[in-house]
């Protein structure tokens, strides 16, 4: 039987609002590094202005600016951090399958004959602005490097 009591009514509204404030600050927690750890890896991969803002879903120029000078302060959304979490991905990824970093870090220019880039360089799939493509070139990369 379905208990819909005041007091359990009660402790479900507490549990959801208190799931909201964990969820609230794991956000803020991983905010500050995970901007940081997308900074250096558009750094390492030389990134556009336009492609750093693609990555993270074609947020706006200010922002992008802003984040990078003022990191402590920036406070990002689900859709951003998985965004964030596929580009550390598609970067470990990389750095374990090329043993030069220089190699890894220079793989999305280059042309690619394989399936999802169609001969095209993986940084005209990974920079469309659509999460599905983050997606797509992630487990592209893990099927590369096979099982851990």
């Amino acid at each position: 039987m379905l208990d819909i009591s005041p007091q359990s009514v009660y402790n479900c509204t507490m549990e959801s609002q208190s799931r909201t404030t964990l969820e609230e600050q794991a956000r803020v927690r991983l905010s500050e590094p995970g901007i940081r750890s997308f900074f250096r890896i558009a750094d390492a991969w030389e990134l556009s202005i336009a492609e750093q803002r693609a990555a993270l879903g074609n947020v706006s120029r200010q922002t992008l600016y802003n984040w990078r000078e003022h990191p402590t302060a920036v406070r990002l959304s689900d859709d951003l951090l998985d965004r964030i979490s596929y580009v550390l991905g598609i970067y470990k990824a990389l750095h374990i399958i090329f043993a030069r970093p220089e190699q890894a870090d220079t793989w999305i220019r280059r042309p690619n004959d394989a399936l999802p880039f169609a001969g095209k360089p993986a940084a005209e799939v990974l920079f469309s602005g659509r999460m599905e493509d983050l997606i797509r070139v992630r487990r592209y990369l893990d099927g590369q490097r096979g099982a851990w």
